[in-house]
């Protein structure tokens, strides 16, 4: 049983995340909070007893502390204890730094509820999820993959819009697994794009393709 915490300072929301995740079979809310404080709090007091949170679901926009400074003490202070942040479009800043304090994710606030129990699993195994349209506009700046902006070997610059995403995923450290939940597409797929990739660039394997990526991502920076 996963066991959730839910921290948005919009009672309605919290009741009703409550209701359609604890009909989950292997979901259970342990607690919710209406700010970052009572989180922290929360999270402290539960810690180390059978009702500790494995994810907790953040808002970023709150009043006291908001969802970024929660999240960075939670992370810092109890670090097997993970965060999947819950946001809007207009949030972008916020989820960037949450992201960089240690989240494991984000969501858009309307996400499915099926969707929503599916990222739950993925961060409580310890894998990064972000959500479709969500995960272009984090990348959008830095990656650069365009050759007006960054002088990229040809081949490089070749490589279809999809392995281009995959390559800047596995410069980032993720595996075939983490790289298709971040995209929604299947593992077979990311073995074929990481195939195409190292052939199209004649790479041994996916670290030199990480290191290629990531020197040509410095020239942006």
């Amino acid at each position: 049983m996963i066991r959730l915490l839910l921290v948005d300072d919009q009672t309605i929301i919290r009741q009703g995340l409550a209701n359609l995740l604890e009909a989950q079979p292997d979901l259970t809310v342990v607690g919710d909070a209406e700010n970052g404080r009572q989180a922290v709090e929360q999270v402290a007091a539960l810690y180390h007893t059978p009702r500790q949170p494995d994810v907790v679901l953040m808002d970023v926009r709150m009043p006291e502390i908001d969802g970024v400074a929660a999240t960075r003490q939670i992370c810092e202070d109890f670090p097997d204890v993970n965060i999947l942040v819950l946001t809007t479009f207009d949030d972008d800043d916020y989820v960037q730094q949450a992201m960089r304090y240690g989240a494991k994710g984000y969501l858009l606030k309307q996400t499915p509820i099926v969707e929503l129990a599916v990222a739950i699993r993925a961060v409580h195994q310890g894998y990064t999820h972000m959500g479709p349209g969500l995960f272009e506009k984090s990348f959008a700046a830095p990656c650069g993959f365009s050759s007006a902006d960054v002088d990229m070997p040809p081949a490089l610059a070749a490589l279809s819009p999809r392995e281009q995403e995959v390559l800047k995923l596995i410069s980032s450290g993720l595996n075939n697994r983490e790289i298709a939940q971040v995209l929604f597409i299947s593992e077979r797929t990311v073995r074929n794009h990481v195939t195409s990739i190292l052939s199209q660039l004649q790479l041994r394997d996916r670290t030199q393709a990480a290191l290629l990526a990531s020197r040509v991502w410095s020239q942006s920076n």
